[in-house]
């Protein structure tokens, strides 16, 4: 028997699709707006005058920043850092994950703990400063990769993923025709984890590609600086050309410049992952509901 649609259906319908395209509007509006600042005229963005279409079009901002040659520096550091520290993020999440998900391994409980207290304690910043000196690792490269080479939640969710889709007596089946762990691992867990593997991908290269706090705090050369960081000291030296130009009409000219950079470095430093998301998105929702379902 067809369901007719009462007014209370209807109502309540068209009041859902309103919230909805408001909250879309409001998610989507700030990242339209960085992108039509970033090609506008800055005097009109810095007086308000530009809403939803680019007034005085002008592509100075991209050009005053991709001139510096310290981005391309950035870009590379980024890109070295971002693929190398999540190839080996994957890696090792993956390998404790799959460890974790055995019933059979002695201490299980006690390794899962020793995990989970990470989740809730850490040793701060000064520490963590004098942990990473200690190692050496001060204005290394590798001090950008081998710290936080495991986040407990990812570890977690990639567990969950194995224990839900994965049943045990495939593995043990394998193991009794002769298959090592190692074998299993490479062979049956990692094939049919490419969802959860996917997620993990954009998870841990997000992280990488923003990372500059890091970078702030143990680099110390500009040669090793990340994309971030280098966008950031552009940025703050601008600003400062702009403050101290004794000239109005000189200062005024620098922080129009100002104001068109800083639209345009956010654009700048979004468009790898913004590349990178649309060839993980069929991965993406299916990974991200296996973590939702089970704990």
């Amino acid at each position: 028997m067809k369901h007719l649609e009462t007014f209370e259906d209807r109502a309540v319908s068209t009041v859902s699709n309103i919230i909805l395209v408001i909250v879309a509007f409001l998610a989507i509006y700030p990242l339209f707006f960085v992108v039509i600042a970033s090609v506008s005229d800055p005097y009109d963005v810095m007086n308000g005058e530009v809403w939803f279409w680019p007034n005085g079009f002008t592509l100075k901002g991209y050009e005053k920043v991709m001139a510096d040659d310290r981005i391309w520096t950035g870009y590379a550091n980024s890109v070295f850092y971002t693929v190398t520290a999540t190839f080996l993020n994957v890696v090792v999440t993956m390998s404790a994950a799959f460890a974790l998900s055995r019933k059979d391994l002695p201490g299980k409980g006690k390794i899962m703990t020793f995990f989970m207290i990470t989740m809730f304690f850490g040793g701060g910043t000064v520490p963590t400063y004098l942990l990473m000196k200690n190692l050496h690792l001060l204005d290394n490269r590798l001090v950008m990769i081998i710290p936080g080479l495991v986040t407990v939640w990812n570890m977690v969710i990639a567990r969950t993923n194995i224990q839900s889709n994965i049943p045990d007596e495939l593995i043990e089946a394998a193991t009794i025709d002769g298959c090592s762990y190692y074998a299993c691992f490479f062979k049956i867990i990692l094939p049919l984890s490419k969802a959860i593997m996917s997620v993990l991908v954009l998870y841990y290269g997000v992280g990488h590609w923003n990372a500059f706090f890091g970078a702030l705090l143990y680099l110390s050369d500009s040669s090793k600086y990340p994309l971030q960081l280098i966008l950031r000291d552009i940025l703050i030296q601008t600003q400062m050309t702009s403050e101290l130009m004794a000239d109005s009409q000189a200062a005024q000219t620098a922080m129009q410049d100002a104001e068109l950079m800083k639209y345009s470095v956010v654009i700048v430093a979004s468009i790898p992952m913004l590349v990178l998301y649309p060839f993980l998105q069929k991965y993406f929702v299916k990974g991200v509901m296996v973590g939702a379902i089970k704990g």
